[in-house]
């Protein structure tokens, strides 16, 4: 068996290779389900490896099996590849030659990092006892994701747990966050046109104003979340867009709104629904408009299991990495898909460095990531691996 300390050396000497594949696919960031040149990138660097690959899985994942000699347990490890509609503003040689588009997320970090844990386990595959199963995945930043798609077509086939990590500039460099139970919440989204009836912004009252009962809405939606739900519980509701009329003097005929509902728990995700809808039928009732309300269910919570929880936490401790347990996040992960069909968890790899100037946040055109972090959570990975009986 490999010594405790020699995990985290390992992953330190792959860390320069990890930093160039990283940096490689900065340049070329593709948009949730369009990742070819991503795919084909991730192909090659497989196929240098002693691996069973299988592809396309879904849409366009890859699956790459290591297979020991003994018959252990088959441990998954996924990393999402897709990047953002964002223009880096970022001035590093590196810098996405894509136009309007950017790795503003830390996903060709992921990849990288698993990337490099497949090499170190190609390295050392006469010491598995099991299985290790690398999935990359296309489409986690848009809605459904590649995730159950992957599933679908048997990406967990034979896999007893699984295992991801999300860098994340919030925490610093060094340090790997997660909790037991509910880590990240689900992330809806709901758009909602109300209709009047338009007219002379100096007759009112020949009008029926959409944009007075839409504020009237977005005021009185607050209050689903302060005055109807549990002050212990945890709920958001945001609107982020707001749209109506053209002109100073002229009251439209019709208002639209867009935003997102975060919560951990199912029953409170349809209470919230439910008390918009019935909102918005007083409004109509009382104001004689009609609406129109899309609502649309996000993933599921990621929900950490309990055992693969502190495994991730005695993986960091043994590692003498600076474990810590992570706030709940409002954020929406798609690996929470993975969970709800088999046993795992997901960490959080803190890539924050104030030091180097690296503090923007997630989805930000300043994002980057202090790349020393790649060695920590490959190390984390790995040790995984052996607490798991794999090596």
């Amino acid at each position: 068996m490999v010594n405790v300390f020699d995990w985290f050396q390992l992953a330190s000497e792959k860390e320069n290779r990890m930093i160039q594949m990283r940096r490689y696919m900065h340049q070329y960031p593709e948009p949730s389900f369009e990742e070819t040149w991503t795919h084909n990138y991730i192909l090659n660097q497989l196929s240098h490896l002693d691996c069973e690959i299988v592809s396309p899985v879904g849409r366009n994942g890859i699956k790459a099996t290591f297979k020991g000699k003994e018959n252990g347990p088959t441990i998954a490890f996924r990393a999402d590849f897709d990047a953002l509609p964002v223009q880096e503003l970022n001035e590093v040689p590196y810098k996405s030659k894509n136009d309007g588009f950017m790795h503003a997320c830390g996903h060709d970090g992921h990849t990288a990092i698993l990337l490099g844990v497949a090499e170190i386990v190609h390295e050392h595959r006469h010491l598995l006892k099991g299985n290790v199963v690398f999935i990359f995945q296309y489409g986690e930043e848009i809605m459904p994701g590649g995730s159950q798609e992957m599933i679908d077509d048997g990406c967990l086939n034979d896999v007893d747990k699984i295992y991801g990590t999300h860098l994340w500039s919030g925490y610093p460099t060094g340090t790997i966050y997660s909790r037991p139970g509910a880590i990240m919440a689900s992330p809806d989204e709901f758009s909602i046109t109300i209709k009047g009836k338009g007219g002379h912004g100096a007759k009112p009252h020949e009008t029926i104003d959409p944009i007075v009962i839409m504020a009237e809405f977005i005021l009185s939606a607050q209050k689903i979340i302060s005055r109807t739900i549990d002050p212990v519980k945890e709920a958001v509701l945001t609107f982020g867009m707001v749209q109506a009329g053209s002109s100073d003097s002229v009251i439209p005929d019709s208002a639209f709104c867009k935003g997102t509902v975060r919560t951990f728990d199912t029953k409170l995700q349809a209470h919230v629904q439910e008390k918009m809808d019935k909102l918005l039928q007083g409004l109509a009732l009382a104001n004689d408009i009609t609406y129109d309300m899309e609502y649309i269910r996000g993933y599921l919570p990621v929900h950490n299991h309990e055992a693969a929880y502190e495994t991730v936490k005695q993986a960091a401790n043994e590692l003498h990495l600076r474990f810590n347990k992570s706030e709940l996040m409002m954020i929406g992960e798609d690996f929470s898909h993975y969970l709800k069909v088999r046993p795992g968890a997901f960490f959080l790899t803190g890539c924050g460095n104030a030091d180097k100037g690296i503090t923007a946040p997630h989805h930000n055109p300043h994002f980057d990531i202090d790349e020393a972090a790649f060695k920590y959570a490959a190390s984390e990975f790995l040790k995984i691996l052996e607490l798991e009986s794999v090596f």
